[in-house]
């Protein structure tokens, strides 16, 4: 079991890799690794994703168990949008296409409309994480 100070230092180690993240996908991007850059947006909203439930004391073994529990805890009640959760779950979709899928290709066109969407999805989960709401 952890206590209120290591789950703190963790969220706040977890919020500043999401936001490192998005700095790699948009240098990616800008460099043409759509895959990478589609990887990377997918880590930067898990790491802040993750920071979410530790907050709130929820864990999680895997992706699937991280998008589970989002939904769960904070979807479902309203805390989170539906259009947010179903992004985060784009997300997720996008990277296991890149990552393990040999046929489909990752474009520009995939990849370009996510950045911001993402850069505000980390910003949103930042703020609820600093209000304590839940």
């Amino acid at each position: 079991m952890m206590t209120e100070e290591e789950r703190n230092a963790i969220v706040t180690i977890r919020l500043q890799k999401a936001k490192e993240t998005v700095l790699e996908a948009k240098t990616v991007f800008d460099l043409g690794y759509w895959r990478l850059a589609a990887n990377r947006l997918y880590y930067a909203c898990y790491y802040a994703t993750s920071a979410l439930l530790i907050k709130n004391g929820y864990t999680a073994q895997t992706h699937a168990g991280v998008i589970s529990m989002l939904g769960l805890h904070f979807v479902k009640i309203g805390i989170i949008s539906k259009e947010q959760g179903k992004f985060y779950g784009k997300l997720f979709e996008l990277r296991q296409t890149g990552d393990y899928n040999d046929i489909m290709m990752i474009e520009e066109t995939d990849v370009q409309p996510l950045i911001a969407p993402a850069e505000d999805y980390i910003c949103f989960l930042e703020k609820l994480i600093a209000q304590e709401v839940v």
